[in-house]
C-alpha cells in the first residue's frame, strides 16, 4: 500500500515511453525527499521505472505487482 503522504499518479493505459516521461515531468514539481506513487499497466515499466530512478538519482522505495499492472513508490532525490 502506498505511503499515506504519497501522491498517487495513475498512468494506467499508457505505453512506453510515456510512463517514464510523465513521471519525470511530474517529479520536477516535487520537493526533495517527497514521495510519489506511480501506477502503470505497461509491462516495460518494471524495467523502465527502476532504470529512470537509477539514472536520475531517485530512490525506488517500493515496487509491487498489481492485477494487470504495477505500483512504484519513488522518493525524489534530496
Amino acid at each position: 500500500m502506498p505511503d499515506a503522504d504519497s501522491l498517487i499518479y495513475d498512468l494506467k493505459g499508457l505505453k512506453c515511453p510515456l510512463p517514464v516521461l510523465k513521471t519525470r515531468k511530474r517529479m520536477k514539481a516535487l520537493a526533495p525527499g517527497e514521495l510519489i506513487t506511480v501506477e502503470t499497466t505497461d509491462p516495460m515499466a518494471v524495467i523502465d521505472i527502476p532504470h529512470f530512478c537509477n539514472e536520475e538519482g531517485h530512490r525506488l522505495e517500493q515496487s509491487e505487482a498489481l492485477a494487470g499492472g504495477h505500483r512504484f513508490v519513488i522518493r525524489k532525490k534530496g
